[in-house]
């Protein structure tokens, strides 16, 4: 997707150690038009792979939830998001898998209520970065466990070095990104 590779370029900033910033437009301050073409870019991409019906879209909080909830209206779906931390209105019982965070280097369960998440379900998979593929297997965990059926994961940008894309293949489902993102002696590369 031209527009996004090009904001990227604009106002990405490679802070070392491969962690990329894009916060000025994607996951601390938010573009809307551009969160709402790239989801209209998501959607399109998954139904060329050949999806169809989905009854969920599902994310981690926080930095997937805008993008993931326009790919939820582009398909008619539920927007539901993985919390990281357990609040009091939290009462029912919850699927639990771990994730380690690329770039705060800690460990956390990500928690979907039981009542949100069923075998009649078909799930997509957003979030806003595909790196080790660690978030993305733990929510394809829950999935599993609550007995619906995964239908595709997108992400926006990929760093194809750090080998998530691999973590998935098991799953065998289209893995849809947009902006790849390459390191070149610490110059930063972005193609589609």
């Amino acid at each position: 997707m031209h527009e996004l590779i090009e904001k990227i370029k604009d106002e990405g900033e490679h802070v070392g150690g491969g962690i990329v910033k894009v916060d000025s437009f994607l996951n601390h301050q938010v573009d809307p038009g551009l969160t709402e073409r790239m989801a209209i870019e998501i959607a399109d991409r998954l139904r060329a792979a050949g999806i169809g019906e989905i009854t969920r879209v599902l994310t981690a909080e926080v930095s997937g939830i805008p993008v993931a909830l326009h790919v939820a209206a582009q398909f008619g779906a539920r927007l539901l998001y993985a919390r990281k931390s357990q609040s009091r209105t939290m009462t029912g019982t919850y699927y639990v898998a771990e994730a380690v965070s690329r770039t705060r280097g800690t460990v956390s369960d990500l928690m979907v209520d039981r009542r949100f998440l069923g075998d009649s379900d078909e799930v997509l998979i957003i979030d806003d970065f595909l790196a080790t593929g660690a978030t993305l297997s733990a929510l394809s965990s829950l999935v599993a466990e609550s007995g619906a059926q995964l239908q595709g994961i997108a992400c926006v940008i990929e760093k194809p070095a750090e080998q998530g894309r691999d973590v998935l293949s098991h799953l065998r489902v289209p893995v849809i990104t947009l902006a790849k993102i390459l390191f070149d002696h610490n110059e930063l590369r972005v193609t589609e």
